[in-house]
């Protein structure tokens, strides 16, 4: 997939912009807060329909301002063209087109512009709650898998009013509906689950093989999945306990407590990892994704790397400049303040690149 042109109105610190990108390399080079995050940030919400950095819709539109709209201009590798809008305005629902035609829903959506961002909000995959680490399985898998997403929503929409009836004490909540939205939980629940189980499975090799090389074999890392659904039938698992989930008003047992074990020589990562040995695998988790992906899709997605160099060291840095350059990536999207990071990408890519100077919210 490339992003031939976008247009942006409104979006964050950028008043507007009309940018015609390279299909290799686009280098975004300023200080810290004049806006490059905000321009990648508009590309993923033109793939996604969200931002990485918000999960308010209304922080998007920029200050003063009472909508915002980010129009891209896409072609897939087969060279079919796609244009895709995406207008918000304050206290109304977005509106995504595609082709000039409105989705029915915006779920639909999701998968047509596959994306994989690496940025600095990624460290909250090792130091957040589980949630953090859900959300990013959910992110790769629903844009290979759109009955992934439908269940995933229905599963949810079955966890809440489950854990609505859970907190109702007078009258007590009926047995009956109870069980009929623990049905639907195990239902949804189990077929997220398998997805999250086999893309785990083909994920964890791919990942170990990239941050060895990132590394250069200095250490080993593991990936483990663990899921209440490894205990047995979902719908038994989620029964067997709910005289503990009355007591407390909440479900403490479903695939929305699911995790991701991640390891260091053994350890946990989160306790042994330093500062570098974390971003490198954070890094080697996305450029994973990234993998899996371009294999499941057939076409390369776009690649966006915010500020990626940061607390790496040379050795570092120049393996991920050497993967990232390499014929397998296609489009990619990087930013950062050091223009030596940049010029080396740029001496290896050996192709075609644009350079774009950001200040205070105009791109240049």
């Amino acid at each position: 997939m490339i992003l031939r042109e976008i247009s942006i109105l409104n979006y964050k610190n950028i008043g507007q912009a009309d940018l015609s990108f390279s299909p290799k390399l686009n280098c975004l080079i300023g200080l810290n807060g004049e806006g490059k995050t905000n321009l990648l940030d508009a590309v993923h919400f033109l793939a996604l329909c969200k931002s990485a950095t918000t999960s308010l819709d209304s922080a998007c539109i920029r200050h003063g301002e009472e909508f915002c709209v980010v129009h891209g201009q896409l072609e897939h590798d087969n060279g079919d063209a796609e244009e895709v809008y995406l207008g918000m305005r304050r206290g109304q629902k977005k509106v995504v087109k595609r082709n000039k035609k409105a989705y029915r829903r915006i779920a639909e959506h999701i998968g047509l512009v596959p994306l994989v961002m690496v940025s600095p909000l990624d460290s909250l995959l090792i130091a957040g709650g589980g949630e953090e680490r859900r959300r990013f399985l959910d992110i790769v898998i629903s844009q290979t898998d759109r009955r992934y997403l439908d269940s995933l929503m229905a599963y949810n929409k079955a966890l809440a009013q489950r854990n609505a009836l859970l907190k109702q004490e007078d009258p007590a909540p009926d047995e009956q509906l109870l069980e009929l939205w623990e049905a639907e939980m195990a239902r949804h629940g189990t077929a997220v689950f398998e997805a999250r189980q086999r893309y785990v499975e083909a994920f964890v090799p791919v990942f170990q093989e990239i941050y060895g090389l990132v590394s250069q074999q200095r250490e080993q890392v593991g990936l483990a999945y663990t899921s209440h659904a490894q205990r047995g039938p979902l719908f038994e698992v989620i029964q067997r306990d709910r005289a503990k989930d009355l007591a407390v008003g909440y479900s403490l047992h479903g695939v929305h407590r699911d995790e991701l074990e991640m390891t260091l020589d053994g350890f946990p990562l989160k306790r042994e990892g330093s500062q570098g040995q974390n971003k490198t695998f954070l890094v080697a988790l996305k450029l994973a994704q990234f993998d899996f992906l371009r294999r499941s899709l057939g076409e390369a997605p776009l690649l966006l790397l915010d500020d990626i160099f940061d607390k790496l060291d040379a050795t570092r840095v120049e393996q991920i400049v050497h993967l990232v350059a390499g014929d397998d990536y296609g489009q990619i999207f990087v930013t950062d303040t050091n223009r030596d990071h940049l010029d080396q990408i740029l001496k290896r890519s050996g192709g075609d690149y644009r350079l774009f100077h950001v200040k205070q919210g105009e791109i240049a």
